[in-house]
């Protein structure tokens, strides 16, 4: 639909023409039960090419999405950008299409020594310093993985022989001074310039941006969720390798 157009709508609920979801432009029949979501839109279309079949379905805003099959099974993936204000739209729209099983696939940076960059993470729980799962529930709500979908991703690295560890990520509302770097010309504040050891010494494996909000949203809605992410960073040893992004898409 040409952004010009006029359509009119509930404010409260807001749909577009044909009834498809505002911010992910899908509609009934375009989601699969089984949801990935990456934040970086390319990431979509990598996903994509790794299954049997594949269509595409929309692409507006930080949400590209496809639908298609693997195994036999209906899946869907639809990018959520950066950060959790976006990811919560994308997550409240696909469970409204369908959803019930998703799955964040993405980066991270470790904080713990012994995480090598291009090591996979299997998340079981997050810090919820994202910024907008506190608008959803007291902030003492933990955000939780699903055992099984835990288990299945646990399964799935022995299978294909990637060096995996399990635990609990930090997300985060900031890229920057929310994991503890510095800002622009070096700015910071002592709430945040001990973040990274802080963390570390309770046992936090990573940062990353969406996971804690996927974690509660579901917990919350009765769905199931799992997060896997690729390290492409190592903050204790000062190491940054890009790549590896496929080890957490297989």
């Amino acid at each position: 639909m040409s952004e010009n157009k006029v359509w009119k709508s509930e404010a409260e609920k807001p749909v577009m023409e044909g009834g498809l979801q505002y911010h992910i432009r899908c509609g009934n029949g375009d989601v699969e039960r089984y949801c990935l979501l990456p934040g970086d839109p390319e990431r979509s279309d990598m996903i994509a090419d790794m299954w049997d079949e594949k269509r595409f379905v929309a692409n507006y805003r930080e949400h590209r999405t496809f639908s298609g099959k693997i195994g036999g099974a209906g899946i869907t993936v639809c990018s959520t950008g950066a950060g959790s204000g976006s990811t919560t739209s994308a997550i409240e729209e696909v469970i409204a299409l369908g959803a019930d099983t998703l799955i964040r696939v993405g980066s991270c940076g470790a904080i713990q020594e012994y995480i090598d960059c291009g090591d996979v993470i299997i998340h079981s729980g997050a810090v919820r310093h994202d910024g907008s799962s506190n608008l959803y529930v007291d902030q003492a709500y933990p955000a939780f993985a699903d055992y099984m979908v835990t288990a299945a991703l646990v399964e799935a690295a022995e299978q294909l022989d990637i060096p995996y560890h399990i635990g609990v990520s930090c997300s985060t509302g900031s890229w920057y001074c929310g994991q503890g770097r510095p800002g622009y010309n070096n700015y910071t504040q002592s709430f945040f310039e001990h973040k990274v050891e802080d963390l570390r010494k309770a046992g936090v494996m990573n940062f990353e941006m969406e996971t804690s909000a996927l974690f509660t949203l579901c917990g919350l809605y009765g769905k199931r969720a799992g997060s896997v992410c690729t390290a492409f960073a190592n903050r204790k040893k000062d190491q940054f390798q890009y790549g590896g992004i496929e080890r957490s898409i297989q």
